[in-house]
């Protein structure tokens, strides 16, 4: 099933891209949501209504989790769900930037068993389903097989430097680099071009949902900041933070961390 899903979800995404790619971002209309939770556009809207009606007659038995639809406990009693970013980097496709994603999952019982990022103007399908790896636009990718953190690119916010979070009040030392869209760090470390990757904010799980997966399937691991399996469709849709990377680089991490740090409830308090 698996399988059979993602193939849904490629389809999904295409048509996806087609509607965003419609809009020119920056005269896209716009509006902030309310409580800072930051802008959304025209386009997300149309996206996200395009895959909530193709999404649920394919799978009406499935729930329902996106950043554009009002949120209920009906997905609660499904087995699975779709989790849903129709825009992930909506900033930079409002700025006319190309570096935005389309993020499409399905989890089963917390775990994803199939993902979709997509990024239409770049170009890039990233795809994968349990058990059958993580590709490329289908081509076989794998995390990087760097072990020296030191010499290593983290896709990482600043904010994520500051010394509360770190025992000893400082970072480890890595090369600190930046995409806009949490879909394609998470992609770009699957495929290896950068080792690891880590937020340690309070994360929507329609943001890492599928990345989360592409990652285990391309070899590498990925946890929350106290270094817990990620688990999906919770009643709340946030996640401690996400560590991710191969083995030693997201060890190195997650040991350079303080676990006495803010964490989830600091962040929300």
């Amino acid at each position: 099933m698996p399988a059979t899903d993602l193939s849904l979800l490629v389809k999904a995404a295409e048509q996806a891209g087609d509607i965003a790619c419609r809009f020119s971002g920056p005269q896209a209309k716009r509006w902030d949501k309310p409580g800072g939770a930051g802008p959304v556009t025209e386009a997300d809207l149309a996206v996200n209504a395009m895959l909530e009606d193709l999404l649920q007659q394919a799978r009406p038995g499935y729930g329902w989790l996106s950043e554009e639809s009002e949120d209920n406990n009906a997905r609660l009693l499904r087995e699975k769900v779709f989790i849903i970013d129709p825009i992930d980097g909506t900033r930079s496709f409002a700025e006319g930037s190309r570096t935005w994603a389309h993020s499409i999952a399905v989890a089963e019982h917390g775990v994803v068993t199939a993902a979709v990022i997509y990024l239409p103007q770049r170009e890039l399908m990233y795809t994968a389903a349990k058990g059958l790896g993580a590709d490329c636009n289908g081509a076989s990718i794998h995390v990087s097989r760097a072990t020296d953190l030191s010499r290593t690119e983290v896709l990482a916010a600043k904010p994520n430097l500051q010394a509360h979070h770190w025992q000893g009040g400082s970072p480890p030392a890595f090369i600190r680099s930046y995409r806009p869209s949490l879909a394609y760090r998470l992609a770009k470390v699957a495929d290896g071009r950068f080792g690891a990757m880590l937020t340690l904010r309070p994360s929507w799980e329609w943001d890492i949902a599928a990345g989360d997966l592409l990652i285990r399937e391309a070899g590498g691991i990925l946890t929350d900041q106290a270094g817990k399996p990620l688990r999906f469709n919770n009643p709340h849709p946030r996640l401690n933070g996400v560590v991710a990377g191969n083995s030693a680089l997201q060890a190195s991490l997650l040991a350079a961390l303080d676990p006495n740090g803010p964490g989830i409830a600091g962040h929300l308090t």
